[in-house]
């Protein structure tokens, strides 16, 4: 991998910033200001937005072996996510696993697609640069 680290850093902050913006949406008492499905679009939004941004910055420093660092950087974050998931929301809004996946986590599987699908560009495009 280009950088361990940096995986892991910014796998750290695509997580945090959503779970930090989501507050702004709750009351005092935990309840939702707007309306649920308007949350999650939003949350969706600011999730991909930042994702994205993140991901674009970790490929400037990759050299080469573009997919492999996109597979290896989506698994890297997706486990990042479902781990700080398990252990801070999960327990903070008392959701069931179940309920989790069904709201939220499958959600996390953006993040693989994402990684994977920038390096399979990189891939193809170094491979057609160096072919010409």
């Amino acid at each position: 991998m280009a950088s361990i680290k940096k995986a892991i850093i910014y796998g750290f902050i695509v997580w945090l910033i959503p779970f930090l913006n989501s507050f702004l949406f709750y009351s005092r008492e935990g309840d939702l200001k707007i309306k649920l499905m308007f949350y999650k679009s939003i949350m969706l939004i600011i999730g991909i937005s930042i994702g994205t941004v993140f991901i674009i910055k970790y490929f400037m420093i990759a050299k080469n072996k573009f997919l492999k660092e996109g597979v290896l950087l989506g698994s890297i974050w997706l486990i990042i996510n479902w781990g700080l998931d398990f252990a801070i929301l999960i327990p903070i809004s008392k959701m069931s696993i179940d309920n989790y996946f069904y709201e939220i986590g499958l959600r996390y599987l953006c993040m693989p697609i994402l990684t994977i699908a920038f390096g399979y560009m990189l891939q193809v495009k170094l491979r057609d640069f160096s072919s010409n």
